[in-house]
């Protein structure tokens, strides 16, 4: 086996967090390929962080390409529009080594199975409701599948709920409770080589038009059509945050017990990046309303590291390097498969 991170490539299709992945894979001396839509590959050349561009009409033409990119060593990392646009079934049957386990993803992108997963791991989660009839509360409906929050919408009750529900004929949901509080994205890092759940930062969402909304007045929002100021949540940009240092020990216990349960339902578990999408409460409660089992969008603002991670490295380290790191450390004690499928 090569054994050197400068033989191997570290691939990633062009979109999501590619630049942060593939920007840390050539700090830790690996060669970078970006695989773009036709028209996306300009940012990939103007900020230097692929090696090589290679061009395709849809992404899902990885699949035609694998043989090839087998011989030039590549290991594919996977990201929220990698999940996406190849979907889980396909991504089971990849044969380019990957990092991380494909059957988590399953976990991931199915809401009951999520529900489960995070329950399991003493997580307090919002209630869900198993049918419209039974909403008595605010709620949110989320979509199942890694689409960045496109499309979900708040309920106040029945009637609300099936009136905005026939704009999405066909599409999986949940019925989630809305938990009123300050919204906390945890990223976290777990290494199958050391055993060690890490923090690597925080994120908040930018959400359009819910972030816009409350700049305008009462009395304003009265006056413009019910269309234009129906909160809706697709998220357009990540602000960084340092979370209240008391919070630490409580993130740092909800992580560790997230990947003590995957190891129980999926393969050999969690590992690499991961996040918690959280709510705080007045009260100080967290609630855990998602887990994203990959590099999340948030750890972007952190391309030259977060605070937290500057703590324990001395040196800039973001998550898209962390992964680096970590496979370039299996490769120099021969522990390659542990990290990979």
């Amino acid at each position: 086996m090569v054994t050197h991170s400068s033989k191997w490539t570290i691939a990633t299709l062009g979109s999501h967090s590619a630049l942060q992945i593939l920007k840390g894979a050539q700090d830790e001396g690996f060669k970078t390929l970006a695989i773009c839509k036709k028209g996306t590959e300009k940012v990939y050349k103007q900020f230097g962080v692929a090696d090589k561009i290679i061009t395709v009409s849809d992404y899902m033409d990885l699949l035609k390409i694998q043989d090839k990119l087998i011989k030039d060593n590549v290991i594919i990392i996977p990201h929220a529009s990698f999940i996406a646009y190849i979907g889980p079934a396909n991504i089971e049957k990849l044969k380019i080594p990957y990092f991380g386990t494909k059957s988590i993803l399953e976990h991931e992108s199915d809401r009951n199975k999520e529900k489960k997963w995070l329950e399991a791991a003493g997580l307090k989660l919002p209630l869900i409701f198993s049918k419209p009839s039974d909403i008595d509360r605010p709620v949110i409906v989320k979509f199942h599948g890694a689409g960045g929050g496109r499309g979900y919408f708040l309920a106040k009750n029945t009637a609300d709920f099936e009136k905005k529900i026939k704009n999405h004929e066909g599409k999986e949901y949940t019925i989630q409770e809305y938990i009123l509080g300050v919204h906390m994205y945890a990223h976290y890092f777990h290494s199958p080589l050391t055993g060690e759940t890490e923090i690597m930062g925080f994120d908040k969402r930018y959400e359009s038009n819910v972030d816009s909304i409350g700049r305008i007045s009462a009395r304003d929002q009265m006056a413009l059509p019910e269309e234009q100021i129906d909160p809706s949540y697709l998220i357009v940009g990540n602000i960084p945050v340092v979370v209240r240092e008391s919070y630490l020990p409580r993130f740092l216990e909800m992580g560790e017990n997230v990947v003590k349960i995957s190891k129980k339902i999926a393969g050999r578990g969690l590992y690499g990046p991961f996040c918690l999408e959280c709510v705080i409460t007045p009260e100080g409660v967290i609630y855990v309303f998602e887990i994203s089992a990959r590099i999340v969008a948030g750890t972007n603002p952190y391309i030259h590291g977060s605070p937290y991670s500057w703590l324990r490295y001395d040196e800039p380290m973001s998550t898209g390097r962390r992964i680096a790191r970590e496979i370039k450390n299996a490769l120099k004690d021969d522990k390659l498969k542990e990290v990979l499928e």
